[in-house]
């Protein structure tokens, strides 16, 4: 089974120095924290932002590339969390075939966002997710925590 997923934020994690994803599902009773790169990070705060860049990032020549073929991105899928490691899957539609390619959970995200289509995660990676460590991170969390990520500067 999966359930469909919304972007909800993008903050810095000072501890880990890395930036993260916040999806949640339709009524806000499960969330999945994806911890990306910087560079990632930047990508889907332009697409949130609708922000284009003077030349093409790799997310948008992708989106560029895929329009240029007729080929339609159908749905991101969040597939499998394996030692702290995220999965993803792009489903596409070219001509009458879909086709189904493995990504990293973070270039899903910052295509889907480029190609308005929806982000799903299976239910075993809401499972698995759920530890204990994880509800006391996200407890501590403050509305400060969430916020724009810069373009440039870490915060």
């Amino acid at each position: 089974m999966i359930t469909q997923m919304h972007l909800k934020g993008l903050m810095f994690d000072p501890y880990n120095n890395a930036y993260i994803v916040v999806l949640r599902d339709e009524d806000g009773s499960e969330m999945l924290p994806i911890w990306v790169g910087k560079s990632e990070a930047n990508s889907i705060s332009m697409a949130l932002e609708n922000v284009g860049p003077p030349r093409p990032m790799t997310h948008d020549f992708m989106k560029s590339f895929l329009d240029a073929y007729d080929a339609k991105l159908l749905s991101v899928v969040i597939t499998d969390l394996a030692d702290h490691t995220y999965f993803a899957k792009i489903h596409l539609m070219y001509g009458d075939s879909e086709y189904t390619v493995d990504a990293r959970p973070s270039d899903a995200i910052a295509l889907a966002l480029r190609s308005q289509a929806p982000i799903f995660a299976k239910e075993s990676v809401l499972t698995k997710q759920s530890s204990e460590e994880l509800e006391q991170w996200l407890e501590n969390l403050k509305p400060e925590d969430f916020g724009k990520l810069d373009s440039g500067e870490e915060k």
